[in-house]
């Protein structure tokens, strides 16, 4: 195998494979990225068993070949090199030499046919879609994912396509997000599954390069293959493809959750709301992790307080007209919706000081915010 390629298109392509290598990798060979030659470029992939990423860079393709080569140990010495142009040749001892200027590396690899392929599977479930819109409704609710690994079904992003769209769920068990967009799907082609936390992160990071996502799944994988726009500053070529296992069960009825009747129903200025329950909340601790809301005709205040540091206390004007009521939330909470929402305005829907609070938009998404007992 020996290649020739731009230092910062090889480096760019690495780093989106990079981050699914893990420091306790179950085998040396899932420490490796796999080098493949192809028409007019080389193709990268990394696994770890539970997700894997391919991508394909252009390059200059002198003999082809296959090797798998350390990928954080190779990643930093190309973003190391001194020149632009970046020659790659393997040997039959599973030795890479990177040459590049006045610099000179041999780099002990193993062989391809260690490397675990990918898995190509019988898709029952295929849809597309835009890469933004997606991006979009996985920042609307990946914050709400459980890090609780005996919860290990709330551990991602929950996908169901059916009934003309796909909707995003994630929650906890504290509070829930959901974000729903209109898109045709087939009859027959109705569909549901759970996205660990880890893929999700990485999607997170590679949409955008492109116009549409392909995503197909079964019942124990997914796949997601991500267009790209070829471009002279990044190199890449075709796609980006991940594949994942997805989390094996069923998800919670998340409907039960949402409340289906609220009694008043407040509109504000998201930034300026945000603005307010982070300052309020400065002066809480650990243990009184809550700011408290209380709404009175044509205004809300936010308190927050603790015998370590004292108190806060923020106002903004509002337009309500109804009684007066007093709730408290994890202002975190509170805040992580509000940070990724790009409205200037939100709607707050709450009954009473026991039942949980909503945060909605007029462009199906909402989160459901369960009460804290009041100080």
């Amino acid at each position: 195998m020996k290649f020739t390629i731009n230092k910062e298109h090889f480096s760019n392509g690495l780093s989106q494979v990079l981050n699914v290598v893990g420091s306790k990798a179950s085998m040396p060979i899932l420490n490796n990225v796999l080098l493949e030659t192809g028409d007019g470029c080389i193709a990268l992939t990394t696994t770890n068993l539970e997700l894997g990423i391919r991508c394909s860079i252009k390059a200059d393709v002198q003999a082809s070949g296959s090797l798998t080569l350390p990928v954080k140990k190779l990643a930093t010495i190309v973003r190391e090199l001194p020149q632009s142009e970046v020659v790659v040749e393997s040997n039959d001892k599973q030795q890479a030499k990177i040459t590049s200027g006045g610099s000179l590396y041999k780099v002990m690899g193993l062989a391809s046919d260690e490397f675990p392929a990918l898995p190509d599977f019988e898709n029952r479930h295929a849809y597309d879609l835009p890469q933004e819109d997606l991006a979009q409704m996985l920042r609307r609710v990946s914050y709400a994912q459980s890090t609780d690994e005996n919860r290990y079904i709330l551990n991602g992003v929950y996908f169901h396509f059916a009934e003309e769209k796909l909707t995003l769920v994630a929650t906890d068990g504290r509070r829930l997000a959901l974000s729903a967009m209109e898109m045709p799907i087939e009859d027959g082609n109705s569909g549901s599954l759970i996205l660990p936390a880890k893929t999700v992160g990485e999607l997170e990071r590679l949409l955008g390069k492109g116009e549409t996502v392909k995503i197909a799944f079964n019942e124990r994988q997914v796949a997601f293959e991500l267009a790209v726009n070829e471009s002279e500053n990044a190199g890449f070529v075709d796609c980006l493809r991940v594949v994942s296992k997805i989390v094996e069960g069923n998800y919670p009825n998340y409907r039960q959750v949402i409340p289906r009747e609220t009694e008043h129903r407040v509109k504000l200025e998201r930034e300026l709301l945000l603005e307010c329950v982070k300052r309020a909340a400065l002066v809480i601790s650990e243990k009184s992790l809550q700011v408290r809301f209380k709404l009175t005709p044509n205004l809300l205040e936010i308190t927050g307080s603790s015998a370590e540091y004292g108190e806060s206390h923020e106002t903004m004007a509002i337009s309500y007209e109804g009684p007066e009521v007093q709730v408290a939330f994890n202002p975190h909470f509170f805040m992580d919706p509000l940070k990724v929402l790009p409205h200037d305005e939100v709607f707050f829907e709450f009954k009473d000081e026991l039942s949980p609070g909503l945060i909605k938009t007029l462009d199906h998404f909402l989160c459901v915010v369960m009460p804290l007992r009041l100080n």
